[in-house]
């Protein structure tokens, strides 16, 4: 028998397209931008603007498919519902485990990013202490409910926008000499230094990281059903990469020129190097804070969805049925019980950043972005078997794939990268090979 697909629509959300729209800035911006844009810068030189540029079609063809299925059909659960619907039960629970794997691995290396950003300030303070701290007051704000943490989002996503807004202001006045008695000297490609500054292999090496500054898509997915009319997904995905695409290649653009190459270090922000080159002590330090700030809220951001992933693969059984949401408790309101896990993985998560060697837990890292970016071809691949779309349309598809793996084959370009697409890949023959069992024990069971 064919199998039986319980997914509850979910209809009378409260967001509007605009709404969702700076929900998913707010998601997005974080330190895959602000920190990580420099080992893109240390990779590929110049050339990182290209990658960006490819990076943010590839993104913005991913998301219109998952808007497009929103648009159609609005779903619980999102990309993983979506996906046990196209291809049975063993996609929703890959996609479910993949995505839950790869934030808790993620999630250690950007509470790490927000103590260091906060050593800045407080040089004594443990790493650990201050990577905690970040942590309970994400739990705090996603146990205050959907909407509570909608609003903080939004007030997190107007401060990051401001930040960037201000650096490329004063990356312009400083460039044109008014904030300056002498105008600076600007940096770019010459004969010495090329464009592609370590040739093709760079510019493919380098191609990943201009994906991490795009991660965060897939919370916008889940958060999307919660629109008052699913069929504005597609609207609020194309404003949402507009500003962001707008943002990232203004500034990255503007600290390329106004600071020498050699300058950028992948243990600092590209921004706050520019700003330290130019002598803005002031500055420096309220951009810090917006660094802090950006961090924390990709950090809610995932707490939240990891934590709404759990609930969601528990309702129909893909996770222990405790994990589940009380059929009398408020939609808004997640189980202390799922909660619980997040706490412990996080904690987890923290003390392998801490103290696992630094090459070991940047291998989990990696591997952790790689994942969401096979998350990515699976919505891709999801759009492809439920839309039925027209060659146009499967066109922009098999481009955002053939990009997305691009990406992922230049890992094996570098050290690091290598170690984590290895990793990545076990994690996913792991879940893989559970799927399977479970298929030949309990699914196909319950199906017949």
């Amino acid at each position: 028998m064919k199998q039986r697909i319980h997914s509850n629509s979910n209809t009378g959300g409260h967001l509007v397209w605009w709404q969702l729209s700076l929900l998913g800035v707010g998601c997005t911006t974080g330190t895959g931008f602000f920190l990580g844009t420099s080992i893109g810068i240390r990779e590929s030189g110049y050339s990182i603007i290209i990658t960006l540029f490819l990076a943010a079609i590839a993104t913005y063809l991913v998301f219109e498919s998952l808007a497009r299925l929103i648009a159609q059909e609005s779903l619980d659960g999102s990309y993983r519902a979506y996906a046990k619907k196209g291809f049975g039960h063993w996609a929703g629970f890959m996609i479910g485990w993949i995505y839950w794997s790869s934030e808790m691995m993620i999630l250690g290396s950007t509470l790490t990013a927000l103590g260091l950003f906060t050593q800045f300030w407080f040089p004594h303070a443990p790493l650990w202490m201050l990577a905690s701290i970040f942590a309970v007051l994400g739990i705090l704000i996603v146990l205050a409910g959907g909407k509570s943490f909608e609003k903080a989002e939004n007030v997190f996503a107007v401060i990051k926008i401001a930040a960037i807004f201000m650096f490329i202001v004063l990356s312009i006045l400083t460039w044109t000499g008014v904030v300056d008695i002498q105008k600076p000297v600007l940096h770019y490609p010459t004969e010495n230094i090329r464009f592609f500054t370590h040739g093709a292999s760079g510019v493919w090496a380098g191609f990943i990281f201009s994906f991490y500054a795009f991660a965060g898509i897939e919370v916008v997915g889940l958060m999307a059903t919660n629109l008052k009319d699913p069929k504005e997904a597609p609207k609020s995905g194309k404003t949402m990469i507009f500003i962001l695409s707008g943002l990232y290649f203004l500034s990255i653009i503007l600290a390329l020129l106004l600071v020498p190459l050699n300058e950028f270090s992948t243990d600092e922000s590209p921004f706050l190097t520019a700003l330290k080159h130019y002598d803005f002590p002031i500055l420096v330090h309220l951009f810090n804070g917006a660094l802090i700030i950006a961090g924390f809220s990709t950090v809610a951001a995932s707490l939240y969805c990891v934590t709404m992933m759990i609930v969601n693969l528990a309702a129909e059984g893909d996770a222990p049925r405790f994990f589940r949401r009380k059929k009398d408790a408020p939609s808004e309101k997640l189980p202390l019980a799922a909660m619980g896990l997040t706490l412990v993985g996080v904690s987890c998560s923290i003390c392998a950043a801490v103290f696992l060697p630094k090459n070991m837990y940047e291998y989990i890292t990696t591997a952790g972005s790689l994942m969401l970016m096979y998350t990515w071809l699976f919505i891709l691949a999801t759009a492809w078997k439920l839309l039925k779309p027209k060659i146009g349309h499967k066109f922009k598809m098999i481009l955002a794939g053939l990009f997305i793996l691009i990406a992922a084959a230049g890992s094996l370009l570098e050290k690091t990268s290598r170690t984590g697409l290895y990793f990545s890949l076990l994690v996913l023959i792991l879940v893989s090979l559970s799927a399977f069992v479970l298929h030949k024990w309990k699914w196909q069971k319950a199906e017949s």
